[in-house]
């Protein structure tokens, strides 16, 4: 559904793969394909306990605190990371065994998973006011803070739009994600 709006009530909560915490998909390709078989997923996780992160073995994942607290990550390879800045991405493999510490309270992150045999994934923060012209590569623009207008319509924080073509204007003091995924080959 090129050049459409979705809209985050619209996109209904669901268990996490491992059943230990609530997602909503907000746009997979193709679509209304599986956890099995996505090229790439883009979702909105809701963590509200120190539950530990799904295994996806083959997936690029990126990730960014939308609202909360957040939490730090500890990572088997003995990395961590304070996932505590609004709008930050921090990118790691699916595979990686994850555990977090919550910094206080529930928090949303939004997630960019990418199946790496096929395709390379990148989520870029714009937060200047503007008009914006997605390139080819751009498969989704989300309004993670305030309002953007995109050719389809108006997007609210939460809402995202797949763009076929055309441009969008960033709102004073919002904030959007561009999701843009790359072919392997």
């Amino acid at each position: 559904m090129p050049n459409a709006i979705i809209r985050l009530h619209d996109c209904p909560s669901r268990p996490w793969k491992n059943g230990l915490g609530r997602t909503r998909e907000i746009a997979v390709h193709p679509p209304a394909t599986g956890m099995d078989d996505f090229l790439w997923r883009v979702s909105i996780a809701e963590v509200d306990s120190a539950a530990p992160f799904s295994s996806f073995p083959g997936i690029d994942r990126t990730i960014a605190l939308l609202d909360g607290a957040g939490f730090t990550m500890m990572l088997d390879d003995g990395r961590t990371h304070a996932l505590t800045k609004p709008c930050a991405p921090f990118a790691f493999a699916g595979e990686a065994q994850v555990t977090v510490t919550l910094a206080g309270g529930p928090t949303r992150d939004f997630n960019l998973m990418v199946r790496r045999a096929q395709a390379s994934g990148e989520l870029q923060v714009r937060r200047t006011p503007g008009e914006y012209r997605p390139d080819p590569a751009t498969v989704l623009v989300y309004c993670a803070r305030g309002m953007i207008d995109s050719d389809a319509g108006r997007l609210q924080a939460g809402d995202a739009w797949r763009p076929e073509e055309g441009h969008f204007l960033l709102h004073e003091a919002s904030i959007a994600f561009i999701i843009r995924i790359m072919s392997a080959t």
